[in-house]
Parts: structure tokens; C-alpha cells; sequence
């Protein structure tokens, strides 16, 4: 356990209060990939940069990035030909690659590399002719992505009450797949369900749900019943954001409440308040959440108590594409 202060602030008086600080939190190995890949493909390329959907689900992450000449769009069709696009962490099927090649984009891949291991799981199930059953929300980015890979073999199951509903051809050939970003209780409730549903489901060869997903998950849980509040810095389009919200009060925090940062945090949450949780989401740059903590000291809590679940070491390489041109010294047009 570790204190971490804001510098330049005082503590007040306490009055028995206390701040647990949840670890880890914050960036994972993937999204700072994929935002280091912007960054380096501005320095490398020269802007404008574009990036095809937002490159993590955090509003001041791409904020920051638009500052430095990135422009965000939706689909390909509004990048010129011949120009520079990234694709986001959360993953693209093979169509957009398709259109890439046709705009003759120069397309640089941030896929998350847990993604693309579920876009290979994808693959190899429906080369084997399995019907595959994807435990995922509907309209986000990686669940479209992963679907495109074999789009008449996959299934979406969004929760538990979904299974009852889900109709196959052969029940005898089928697998799950999961989004990488879920509650990791839901998804193993409605894996539960399907398999009694249908008892010869196979199995990924690994969890599907990313390792920051998880470690972020259990070390809220490990503070959640001893906080009045729970805290969690992210924006509203991020799941497992939002996932880490709903863990808190499954595992008994008696309120919790997601923040795109400390000027959206409500002084009335603290009304007989004595603890509060704080973590954030895996695309949360840590100033976000060193400014709720500041906010906290100026509202009479004391330091924040950091307490670590295990140490994430894992680091990935920059898209094979970026990294051959960083190699070449490419310089701006």
C-alpha cells in the first residue's frame, strides 16, 4: 500500500475519512499502443492524420490528439485518397481493410492485439464450420469488427436473458467468443447458461476478456465494500468504464458514479461520506484521476491509500507498418 499525493496541496483535518485508491487503474498495454501510434504517426507522416472511429473511448484522449492535427471519422469515405488513417484499438473487419486498399489509404493498424487473437478465434471457428455465439454489446466497434470476420457464422448473446432466445442449426457445432472489455461475472454467467443450453459448446483456447479488463475489475472489488463511493474516471462510451461501475456495486459499494473528470464530480456525493473508491477505466490518462484526488483534499478527505492488486508489465510493439517507417527515418511530405 502506497500514498500518493497531489503536490501543492495541504491536507486538511480528516475527521476519520479515508480515500482508497484502487490499482491497477488507468491506461493498458493496448490503448497506450494505439495512442502512441498516433502520436508517432503525426511526428513520422506530418499532419493531418486520420483515424478511423475515435483510437480508445476516452473524450480527452482524442481531444488532445485533434490538438496535434489527428482528425477523427467515422468510415473511410470521408479520408482523401492516398492519405494516412489509423485504425482504433477496439478493431476493424476485413471489409474496412478491403476499402482501405481500394481509397489507397496508407492504413496503419492499432488493433489491440488481444482483439486480433478474438479475430483469429474467430476465423479458425468458422474455417472449422462452427456456428460461433459472440457475448458482446451491439454497435460497438470491437463487436463489429470480430463479426465481420464471419459475419453468417456469428451469433451476438448481449447478457444472460439473451440465451433463452439464441436458436442454432447444429447444436452440436458451436463456440463462444467474448468482447474483450465485459464484466468478467456476467460473461462467465451467461458462458453458464449457454452451456447448459447447449452442452457440447467449445471453449476459446484462452479468456477472451483482456487481463487489464479483469485486473481492473478485481481491484475495485477488492475496495468496493469499504467505500461509502466509488469514483470511476472514464467516459460514457467506454465499457469497461461503465463495466467497472456496475462491479462496485455488485460487490458493495453503496454508490458509484462515472466521471469524464473532476469538474463533472457532484459535491453533494459527499453528504455523509466517510469513504471513497476511486479507479479508472483502461483508456484513462492518470492526470484525469490525479484531478479527482485533488479534488478530494480541497473537499477535507485526506491522501489517497493506493492499494494494489498485482503488478501489469506486459508491453506491446508498435503496428509492423509504423515501426518499418520509423526504422526508414520517413519524413513528412
Amino acid at each position: 500500500m502506497t500514498e500518493t499525493a497531489s503536490p501543492g496541496l495541504s491536507t486538511p483535518a480528516t475527521g476519520g475519512r479515508q480515500v482508497l485508491l484502487a490499482a491497477p487503474r488507468g491506461y493498458c498495454a493496448g490503448v497506450d499502443r494505439a495512442v502512441v501510434t498516433v502520436e508517432k504517426a503525426l511526428d513520422t507522416y506530418g499532419a493531418p492524420v486520420y483515424v478511423r472511429k475515435q483510437i480508445v473511448h476516452n473524450r480527452h484522449v482524442v481531444e488532445d490528439l485533434q490538438a496535434r492535427g489527428a482528425v477523427f471519422v467515422e468510415e473511410l469515405d470521408e479520408v482523401p485518397p492516398g492519405s494516412t488513417v489509423v485504425f482504433s484499438a477496439h478493431g476493424v473487419s476485413p471489409a474496412v481493410h478491403a476499402q482501405a486498399a481500394e481509397r489507397d489509404l496508407k492504413a496503419i493498424d492499432a488493433t489491440c492485439p488481444l482483439v486480433t487473437k478474438v479475430h483469429h478465434e474467430a476465423r479458425r471457428f468458422a474455417r472449422e464450420g462452427l456456428e460461433i455465439l459472440l457475448i458482446g454489446h451491439a454497435g460497438h466497434e470491437e463487436v463489429e469488427g470480430t463479426t465481420g470476420e464471419a459475419p453468417d457464422q456469428i451469433t451476438l448473446v448481449q447478457s444472460p436473458a439473451d440465451v433463452a432466445g439464441v436458436e442454432l442449426k447444429d447444436p452440436s457445432r458451436v463456440a463462444w467468443l467474448s468482447q474483450t472489455t465485459l464484466s468478467v461475472d456476467e460473461t462467465l454467467e451467461t458462458v453458464g447458461r449457454l452451456r447448459e443450453k447447449f452442452p457440447q459448446l467449445m471453449d476459446p483456447p484462452s479468456d477472451d476478456i483482456c487481463y487489464a479488463t479483469s485486473n481492473r475489475q478485481l481491484a475495485i472489488k477488492q475496495i468496493a465494500a469499504r467505500s461509502d463511493l466509488v469514483i470511476v474516471v472514464g467516459s460514457a462510451n467506454s465499457s469497461n468504464t461503465v463495466r467497472l461501475v456496475d462491479v462496485a456495486l455488485e460487490s458493495g459499494a453503496k454508490a458509484a458514479h462515472r466521471v469524464d473528470n473532476a469538474g463533472e464530480v457532484d459535491p453533494a456525493w459527499f453528504e455523509g461520506v466517510a469513504s471513497v473508491g476511486v479507479t479508472s477505466g483502461a483508456s484513462v490518462p492518470d492526470d484525469l484521476v490525479q484531478g479527482v484526488l485533488e479534488l478530494l483534499v480541497q473537499h477535507g478527505y485526506p491522501v489517497a491509500q493506493e492499494e494494489r492488486l498485482t503488478e501489469e508489465s506486459l508491453v506491446f510493439a508498435l503496428p509492423p507498418e509504423l515501426r518499418r517507417d520509423l526504422r526508414k527515418g520517413a519524413v513528412r511530405d
